[in-house]
């Protein structure tokens, strides 16, 4: 009656200990020294997950707006042509909102570098 519970539980359980051994057989154990993250051959002075200043993230944050506007426009500018007028109304929607989104940057002090 409960065949099919066992079965299926003793294949499952075969397959984890042949996973796990195939982990153990086939991992690649490398040298610390040899491994290190690359930085024109010099050893890292500080860890990879150091903190940032914050002010970093808001220009990040800019970067990024004015790269997806870069994304959108270049396909925009080879098919305006086909879709007309309603491609400009809605290519300058988008750019009121990009400019919107500038604004609250400029206000919040995110193109101060000092």
């Amino acid at each position: 009656m409960y065949f099919g519970i066992v079965a299926m539980a003793l294949v499952a359980i075969l397959t984890l200990v042949a996973l796990f051994a195939a982990h153990r057989v086939l991992t690649v154990h490398v040298d610390p020294l040899t491994s290190l993250p690359a930085q024109s051959g010099w050893v890292p002075q500080e860890h990879a997950l150091s903190r940032f200043h914050v002010r970093w993230y808001l220009a990040s944050i800019i970067f990024l707006a004015f790269d997806v506007e870069m994304l959108f426009m270049y396909p925009w500018a080879v098919v305006v042509i086909e879709k007309g007028l309603s491609a400009v109304v809605e290519m300058f929607l988008f750019l009121g909102a990009l400019l919107v989104a500038v604004a609250w940057a400029w206000r919040e002090g995110a193109f101060r570098w000092v």
